[in-house]
């Protein structure tokens, strides 16, 4: 009852709010841990018990398992979770009336977040991933996205009570610094199946539930103002302040946690004109590195310079600024240029690669002309100029988000179709409307910059541009190429592309909104020596370290964007931009070359010295850093315009609403199957090898799709990709081995690194790799010839999988080396192994010798097989039972060769195909497809005409093979 004397005359009961939250509280609790005592009374070892392990590795139950399927655990569970509905509505509804305020709109949505949250947790209780997986899932992610705004919400409106705002900062603090920790116990369960480890996953699980239901707790210190009647019995909703502490203390306490973000009176149009200019950012990133694919797709079939190469200079035509009557006509129809730009996004409804090249360099050179053009005009105006540069890099943040919930892929490419996941046709439409908003304002400067005589140089403007778009290019375009700049391989000793995107991504956010809010601070020496610093590590050093150097670096190039591009801004376009992107376009060419230096001009100068990037790349933004300290020693520090505060508000939402976005994806891709291989009773390994041509077919599109489908009517279990390394500009900065491991249930090792100089070599496998090792085979004159040399546990057996890829047809020199080198590395493992390998050399000839010799104790999947010369599979230890070659369709250049072999399991079954290492006849000895078991067949659905222009090929069928003691 009422603590209070003084209620109105008629009034029959009442009872103070707070006991609301106090019951919500209570109930929810009862709700987990009911279950939970049920639970380890009535089935402890059966609620411990997960995939891979039981009691007594695993000795405390997690929160699905404890609320999942079980009776009487889940009956106990949904009740009292229906009884938490009641007092968790009339809780939101309370927070409602007690922060809602005359024209504004953030408690309307506070409110319909928090209804949202409790309708989806009904979605997740009611609905088990028993009942469906899928919706389970949905449910979930949807409310732990939802819990983001609801967190930052209720801090930004609490009432002023330090003693509240202080426990909400504590417990949102508790609940998500216990999901980094909570995902990387889960992925050492779920990835790397440590005993032990989900049970120290339950811990932080269980502790989300506790800090989750605390922070809606705290609400009981503000409702004791309400009385439910429901009168404001202290006037709370008036804005008056109940607290010892001063109000303006409490609220720059708010500011602190919030970042100021909700300070700023909401406009919808504001928030549009936002959207907008974000999204046209992000159009202008997608067409920017979509260039780089289409333009190699000319010298990759080729073989060597094609001179289309010439349209990587589309991004000069800030050049055409310098002609003072070109330049006003450009300002003056902004919109007409910006319109024309979005030609890039229309092409990949042409089919033809040179004029679709066309096109989408067209759509470049009009799109980086149409920007530079945009932001001298808005120059004379720092806030509109500092909105326009904010949504060019917030749209390179979305773009790496898209990016990542893509699976490296962005859909409106245009060498993506609705085939492949493109959203070609929706993302066109999206940008007709955002360029439309976003150029519905007149320019504000037709001619001269009203600050072009300020101190400073275009030259070092133009250097500082053309550093910055390349360290933002091709480093920060994707959030997995310095992911795997460090990565080494089996065992995992570093980040992984999945489950640690996000940091990245977290880096350029803190970054961008660093260089915004103290931009005389990151355009200093110190912060560039730390920037430098980062960069050294992340070129120097592997692994977490060299991931913190990445993380670094990722936060000093967003953050000095603001300065940089606003210096240039102010300075002749077409110097500052123009010439910019010429040196950004050198430094891609530089960028190339160190890899392709074997089919390019003057190559061997520069190959591989990614250091030597990295170094100029450096240099080229201390000469901006240089401007910006000669710029800024003559400008005074003013005042902060209304106007500049606001459109920050804005784009630090958009900068938030893309990092739940990312981690809304990351959830997606949460490994959700046990890669189990497809024969287990036939104790069969299916192992293929394939060169997959840097997954670009033949007709300029991903061919990420079509290449998962033919990998999963084989039933290959472990495959070999070469060409497979995209983390280039050149090639998109893409990684086709995420979206195949993750589609088809495999663990990935990506080989060698983008900074290896290679043109990769990559592993997927169906079996678990215990350990993994990468070499560079000695190459003293041609391309670098990359190796994996895997262990995996395949039915209990540790068998040894090589992947390689040799030199060129023209340096024997090279290829001779290399075959002594892989020889030698085959014959140190006692294990069986498998071979999957491009060896260009004639069956029986020269270096096939070599490979295929008592050094390497390497069989050849068939001798007989004559028609070779880039592909082949060689195996020792093993009983290779069939072999086919399947023809590529026009998926890329090369075919797909498999064999599959049994893993011997007894001493009997292992001594037996150790006499047939001296036995060729019997090892040899091929049968016909009847007399092999069924799990030993390759799929009949590729006989005759095949599938989509697949079908065994060259001998038309599949061979078995089978001894003869295997009749007996």
């Amino acid at each position: 009852m009422s603590k209070y004397k003084d209620k109105e005359t008629g009034t029959i009961v009442s009872w103070n709010a707070k006991w609301v939250s106090w019951a919500h509280t209570f109930v929810a609790y009862t709700a987990f841990l009911s279950a939970l005592s049920v639970g380890i009374y009535l089935h402890y070892h059966k609620i411990v018990q997960n995939e891979f392990y039981g009691y007594p590795d695993e000795w405390f139950p997690s929160v699905s398992s404890t609320i999942g399927d079980r009776y009487p655990e889940r009956s106990f569970f949904m009740l009292f979770i229906a009884l938490t509905s009641g007092p968790r509505f009339a809780l939101v509804a309370l927070w409602y009336l007690l922060t809602a305020k005359p024209g504004s709109a953030l408690p309307k949505f506070v409110a319909g977040v928090g209804i949202f949250r409790t309708l989806t947790c009904g979605g997740w209780t009611y609905v088990t991933s028993t009942d469906d997986h899928d919706w389970h899932d949905i449910f979930m992610i949807s409310y732990l996205v939802a819990t983001i705004p609801w967190t930052v919400g209720c801090i930004a409106l609490s009432p002023p009570n330090a003693k509240a705002i202080k426990y909400r900062k504590y417990f949102a603090s508790a609940f998500f610094g216990m999901i980094p920790f909570m995902i990387y116990f889960f992925i050492q369960h779920k990835i790397h199946r440590v005993a032990g480890a989900y049970t120290t996953y339950a811990f932080f699980e269980w502790s989300l539930i506790l800090f989750d239901v605390a922070f809606d707790a705290v609400t009981a210190l503000d409702f004791d103002t309400f009385e439910i009647v429901v009168r404001d019995v202290k006037g709370v909703s008036k804005g008056v302040n109940v607290s010892s502490e001063p109000t303006a203390v409490v609220e720059k306490e708010k500011e602190k946690i919030t970042a100021g973000i909700f300070d700023a009176k909401f406009s919808w149009p504001e928030l549009f004109d936002t959207a907008a200019e974000v999204y046209h950012g992000f159009v202008f990133w997608s067409m920017l590195t979509s260039l780089g694919i289409v333009i190699w797709y000319f010298p990759l079939w080729h073989m060597g310079i094609s001179g289309y190469e010439a349209f990587v200079m589309s991004t000069i035509a800030p050049l055409l600024l310098g002609i003072k009557p070109l330049r006003s006509f450009i300002i003056q129809n902004l919109r007409l240029c910006h319109f024309l730009s979005l030609a890039g996004l229309l092409a990949w409804q042409v089919r033809d690669p040179a004029y679709r090249l066309s096109t989408v360099g067209f759509g470049v050179a009009m799109s980086c002309l149409s920007w530079t053009a945009t932001l001298y005009s808005e120059s004379v105006h720092e806030a509109r100029l500092e909105s326009r540069i904010l949504a060019w890099i917030v749209g390179l943040v979305m773009s790496s988000a898209v990016k990542f919930a893509w699976k490296t892929n962005n859909p409106i490419w245009p060498i993506m179709n609705g085939a492949n996941g493109g959203y070609n046709g929706t993302g066109l439409i999206l940008a007709v409307l955002a360029m439309m908003r976003f150029t519905r304002k007149a320019p504000l400067n037709t001619g001269a910059a009203a600050d072009d005589k300020q101190n400073g140089s275009s030259l070092l403007a133009a250097l500082g541009v053309g550093g910055l778009f390349f360290g933002l290019h091709s480093l920060l375009s994707d959030t997995s190429t310095m992911i795997l700049w460090v990565w080494e391989g089996y065992p995992v000793r570093g980040p992984l592309s999945g489950p640690h995107g996000w940091f990245t991504i977290a880096a350029m956010t803190a970054g961008l909104l660093t260089g915004i809010r103290h931009p005389r601070f990151v355009s200093t020496w110190s912060v560039y020596g730390v920037g430098c610093i980062g960069a050294a590590i992340l070129t120097l050093y592997h692994n977490w370290f060299g991931y913190l150097g990445a993380l670094t670096i990722a936060f000093y190039l967003t953050a000095v964007a603001p300065p940089i591009l606003t210096a240039a801004s102010k300075r002749s376009p077409a110097i500052t931009f123009g010439l910019g992107f010429f040196i950004y376009n050198l430094m891609v060419l530089f960028h190339v070359w160190v890899v392709a230096y074997a089919f390019v001009p003057g190559g061997p100068f520069v190959r591989e010295h990614t250091d030597w990037i990295m170094v100029t790349m450096v240099l080229l933004i201390g000469a901006g850093v240089f401007n910006l300290t000669w710029v800024n020693s003559s400008r005074h520090k003013t005042r902060e315009h209304p106007t500049r505060s606001r459109h920050r508000k804005y784009h630090t939402l958009g900068l938030g609403l893309v990092n739940i976005f990312f981690i809304a994806a990351a959830f997606r891709r949460f490994p959700s199957n046990d890669h189990k291989p497809y024969h287990e009773d036939s104790r069969i390994i299916t192992a293929g090898i394939w060169t997959i041509h840097f997954s670009l077919d033949n007709d300029m599109y991903s061919s990420e799709y079509r290449m998962r489908d033919l990998i999963k009517e084989l039933e290959i279990d472990v495959i070999g990709l070469l060409e497979s390394d995209l983390q280039r500009i050149i090639m998109g900065n893409r990684d086709t081995t995420q979206f195949l491991a993750e589609d088809l249930g495999m663990y990935v090792d990506y080989g060698p690194g983008p900074n290896k100089h290679t043109w990769g070599a990559a592993l997927l496998s169906k079996f678990p790799i215990v350990n993994s090792t990468h070499h560079l085979l000695p190459s003293p004159v041609g391309e670098l010839a990359p190796a994996i040399h895997a262990t995996l546990d395949a039915y209990g057996e540790l068998v040894d999988v090589f992947v390689f890829h040799s030199g060129q047809e023209e340096d024997p020199e090279d290829r001779r080396l290399q075959s002594e080198y892989l020889s030698k590395l085959m014959g140190s493992s006692p294990r069986p192994s498998i071979l999957l390998s491009y060896l260009v050399t004639k069956p029986l000839q020269g270096n096939y010798n070599t490979y295929v010799s008592e050094t390497s104790g390497m069989h050849d999947v068939d001798p007989s097989d004559w028609d070779r010369w880039c592909e082949y599979i060689l195996y020792k230890h093993l009983q290779r039972v069939g072999y086919a070659r399947v023809s590529r369709s026009t998926i890329t250049d090369t075919e797909l060769q498999v064999a599959k072999f049994v893993v011997p399991k007894s001493n009997a079954e292992k001594a037996q195909v150790a006499d047939m290492d001296g036995n060729s006849e019997a090892r040899n000895r091929r049968v016909r497809e009847h007399e092999v078991p069924q799990g030993w067949r390759f799929p009949s659905l590729l006989r005759g005409e095949g599938v989509r222009g697949h079908r065994y090929h060259v001998f038309d069928e599949p061979w078995y093979y089978k001894p003869s003691w295997a009749d007996e």
